[in-house]
């Protein structure tokens, strides 16, 4: 399920039935990532949803319609302090795509979000 949250407020977005990437901020904020979640739960385990570090997500857009990209500025992106790169792999991209996300971690949640965004800014998808 995603929700998006804003102080007090909750917004319900979506149920996937499958894990997704929106979620994967939580390969840096959670013990367990929501792949991990998805399975536990599906198999009737102990799932745990304590959180180890407030973080955020930015979205990697393909900026191109083509078929077969690849990425300029990766290795400039996982300079930036405390933060990873996810790329999909995905065979086509279109301008408002989404080929991977920039994950960012900081115990000021401000702070993770600049740097996800700032990460996510360094890398351009172009036309192979």
């Amino acid at each position: 399920m995603e929700l998006f949250v804003k102080g007090d407020d909750v917004w319900f977005s979506e149920v996937s039935p499958r894990p997704h990437d929106t979620g994967m901020v939580t390969m840096t904020t959670q013990w367990q990532s929501q792949f991990e979640l998805h399975a536990r739960a599906i198999l009737g385990l102990p799932v745990n949803t304590a959180l180890k570090s407030p973080g955020a997500s930015a979205v990697i857009y393909g900026g191109v319609e083509a078929q077969g990209i690849v990425f300029d500025g990766v290795a400039e992106a996982l300079r930036v302090p405390q933060t990873d790169i996810r790329l999909f792999g995905k065979p086509e991209s279109f301008i408002k795509r989404r080929m991977g996300v920039a994950l960012a971690f900081d115990a000021d949640i401000e702070v993770a979000r600049e740097r996800a965004k700032l990460a996510a800014s360094k890398v351009k998808p172009r036309v192979a």
